[in-house]
Order: structure tokens, then C-alpha cells, then sequence
């Protein structure tokens, strides 16, 4: 999850996140941020995502959850 965290905190804009900390909390959120997180899974999880699925994860934690379970379906 360390290196999750990295790559979404590069993503937010930010030093460094949580993750419980909700995504549409930061000020980085954007359609545009959402295209980085479906291109970060789809290059480093090959994982495909959807704008609704990453919306409805709500925190880093709940998107790095959904990640896995794509991974593993």
C-alpha cells in the first residue's frame, strides 16, 4: 500500500495523504486527476476503471481496495 500511497500523493499534489482521507478533498481534484487514477491502474495494476467506481470509492483506501479486488476477480 506504500507505494500506492506514493503514486496517488504524487497524483493529489500533495507531500504525502492517508488512507482514510477522502478524494474529493483535495485540491487537485479534477476530471484530470480522475484520468491519472484510470491510468495509473490500468499501467501499474492492469486494472480498467470507471469514473463511477472511482467516485463511489470516496477515500485512497477504498480506491486501493477496489484495485485489488479487480485484481483478484
Amino acid at each position: 500500500m506504500d507505494n500506492f500511497l506514493n503514486q496517488m500523493a504524487e497524483i493529489m499534489e500533495v507531500d504525502s495523504l492517508n488512507p482514510t482521507d477522502e478524494l474529493a478533498s483535495f485540491d487537485a481534484w479534477d476530471s484530470l486527476t480522475t484520468l491519472s487514477i484510470i491510468a495509473l491502474s490500468d499501467s501499474e495494476y492492469n486494472v480498467s476503471l470507471t469514473n463511477f467506481e472511482i467516485a463511489n470509492s470516496t477515500t485512497i483506501e477504498g480506491l486501493y481496495k477496489l484495485i485489488l479486488s479487480k485484481q483478484n476477480a
